[in-house]
């Protein structure tokens, strides 16, 4: 009876024993793991990439029976001044934002400051019904420089750590244009700009990658269009006469597409 009493002991003990090495075991595998990520913060960042560009302009001007032109003039005229000086450049800055968790949802707005590299020209002509060959060119350099966005971000988690989003939101940026007016009929001339800010929209979407030490991964995509600028000249000059009731009419604007890559930090 003793034997089988301190066998009994025994093999308690050990069931004791290795119950408690399991519990061990299983307790230091869920400190192990690692914590998910929490997207809920203020973060900063840097981007960079590229822009395609496109200006759109437009140059017209009026018939007046004291005017320079004859009646079908300025319907040629407009018809040649509707150009669209395009560019390809580089895009970056700074960002800003702040997100909300809710879920695997992810709520947030974002601001960025860019430099924009924009350049463009054009040109376009056609001979005067009444005199050809004589004819008219128009023509036009574009600009913008920098670029402002505030938008909103609306994602879903794919994963803890990888979010796909949405943005949508204000732009705010430079536009610049200068125009040109020359004939071979009589050496005339005139001459048009425009520099202004304008304000529009963008639109686009993202997928962003997390790493555990607060760093983000992200590439984006945005369209911006800030609409058109106008501006009105009456510097037709033929020679040393004024034609001011031959006044012109220039618009410009800026339609742009930008893929980049950002580098964010969360606080």
């Amino acid at each position: 009876m003793k034997r089988i009493a301190l066998c009994a002991s025994l093999l308690v003990a050990g069931t004791v024993s290795a119950s408690a090495a399991d519990l061990a075991a299983t307790a230091g595998g869920v400190t192990a793991e690692a914590p998910n990520r929490n997207w809920t913060g203020f973060y900063l960042g840097l981007t960079a990439g590229g822009a395609g560009s496109k200006q759109p302009t437009k140059a017209s001007t009026v018939f007046d029976p004291g005017g320079y032109f004859d009646t079908v003039d300025p319907i040629l005229i407009g018809r040649a001044g509707a150009q669209r000086p395009s560019s390809s450049g580089f895009v970056g800055g700074l960002t800003a934002g702040y997100n909300r968790q809710s879920g695997p949802l992810v709520l947030g707005i974002e601001t960025d400051i860019n430099r924009l590299h924009a350049r463009g020209s054009s040109s376009a002509g056609a001979s005067y019904p009444c005199c050809a060959p004589l004819g008219f060119t128009t023509s036009a350099e574009t600009a913008a420089n920098w670029l402002f966005t505030a938008r909103g971000r609306l994602g879903i988690l794919v994963t803890p750590q990888f979010l796909l989003y949405q943005t949508a939101g204000l732009a705010v940026g430079d536009v610049k244009a200068n125009f040109l007016f020359t004939d071979t009929f009589a050496n005339a001339r005139e001459t048009g700009s425009i520099s202004a800010v304008r304000a529009g929209w963008t639109v686009g979407a993202g997928g962003e990658y997390a790493f555990d030490s607060g760093w983000s991964l992200k590439g984006e995509y945005l369209h911006v269009d800030l609409g058109n600028a106008t501006a009105t000249s009456t510097n037709l000059a033929v020679g040393g006469n004024q034609f001011p009731v031959n006044p012109f009419s220039h618009s410009v604007g800026l339609r742009s597409d930008i893929g980049r890559l950002g580098l964010n930090y969360k606080y």
